[in-house]
């Protein structure tokens, strides 16, 4: 029986935005059934160490940047819902350090539901984000599905020397967050129709902040990694740059931005059942000080939709890569700790 529009997107989905991300265990387990083979040597980042991106150069001065992104509605304002998705789409190009080209759309929407000017309001959300980060969506492709989906293929140009993988920190690098956690408990407070109007603000301008500050970071040489935050949480994204440099991320608690209100719910026990997945999937990598609390730890593996920056550089850049987040509008980015010796991840 199809579900009536009611004039909440969110109410047609059964997960929104990065919360529906397979559970990186299970990803884990289907990737396994189908390694790649026979790669090119052209080819220099693919589903390795789950990079952000494919990355296959041209030639000695260029690579072509590839990406997808795609999921169901965190919001039911459809021109916002198309303005997020596009977002955190294009983020997995800045991720890598690289200069968006283009975008094609991709677009699921239950034709015989949702009326055709919401579906317009959605793709006109998308276009908007493009516009911004001064791209077009050359095209794209559309089906007539149960849920509505939307989503773009992002393709992005890079030098290879210039490139920034999620794999290589060095010890003693600092680790520097560009957003503040709290995304996910957001969504999760406003599916529960319990999020005040200013955290609903917060959180379309977070999800909406297109991170180029990528860009100008992957002309440092001090900058080492660089990765985004999104479905898997803080933990689970710094445990990729840990497992991919051979090497332990330290953090201090106290240290991580969290945006006020996401505290506050999430002491409530409201947050989602991605972070529960997440903590399954990756746990037992994780050492947590004594004195956290579960909620502290639902915080660690809350789902971002469009999170920010995460970034390794050595201390001595650490005043430089900060000023270039600042100057983007990225108030809240901090050093929430360093890389050291060992494996997995430390919160104290």
């Amino acid at each position: 029986m199809t579900t009536p529009y009611n004039g909440r997107l969110t109410s047609l989905s059964h997960g929104g935005g990065c919360g529906c991300k397979i559970a990186p265990g299970v990803l884990s387990d289907i990737l396994k059934a189908s390694p790649m083979r026979n790669l090119p040597a052209a080819l220099l980042a693919g589903s390795d160490n789950n990079e952000d991106a494919a990355v296959y150069q041209i030639n000695e001065n260029q690579a072509i940047v590839a990406t997808t992104d795609f999921f169901m509605p965190i919001v039911d304002d459809p021109f916002e819902f198309g303005r997020i998705a596009a977002t955190n789409a294009i983020s997995d190009i800045y991720a890598m350090g690289a200069q968006p080209l283009f975008a094609l759309a991709l677009l699921g929407m239950p034709i015989q539901v949702l009326p055709l000017e919401v579906i317009q309001q959605v793709t006109a959300g998308g276009e908007s984000v493009c516009n911004d980060a001064g791209i077009m969506i050359a095209g794209g492709h559309s089906i007539d599905t149960v849920e509505p989906i939307y989503g773009l293929v992002a393709i992005g140009i890079v030098d290879p020397k210039k490139l920034k993988r999620n794999s290589g920190a060095q010890a003693g690098d600092s680790i520097i967050l560009s957003k503040p956690l709290g995304v996910g408990i957001l969504s999760a407070a406003l599916k529960k129709e319990v999020l005040s109007d200013a955290g609903y603000k917060e959180m379309i301008a977070l999800t909406t902040k297109l991170n180029k500050p990528g860009v100008a970071l992957s002309q440092l040489n001090g900058v080492h990694a660089l990765t985004d935050v999104t479905g898997f949480g803080l933990a689970g994204h710094l445990l990729e740059m840990a497992r991919g440099s051979n090497l332990m991320a330290q953090i201090d608690w106290d240290a991580i931005p969290v945006v006020q209100e996401a505290i506050e719910h999430v002491k409530a026990d409201i947050f989602t059942g991605a972070s529960t997945r997440n903590w399954a999937g990756y746990g037992k990598e994780i050492q947590l000080a004594s004195n956290l609390e579960l909620w502290q730890q639902n915080v660690l593996t809350d789902p971002q939709t469009s999170g920010g920056l995460l970034i390794a550089c050595a201390p001595e850049q650490e005043a430089e890569v900060l000023s270039i987040l600042n100057a983007g509008g990225f108030a809240s980015a901090q050093k929430i700790g360093q890389f050291v010796a060992g494996k997995g991840l430390s919160v104290t």
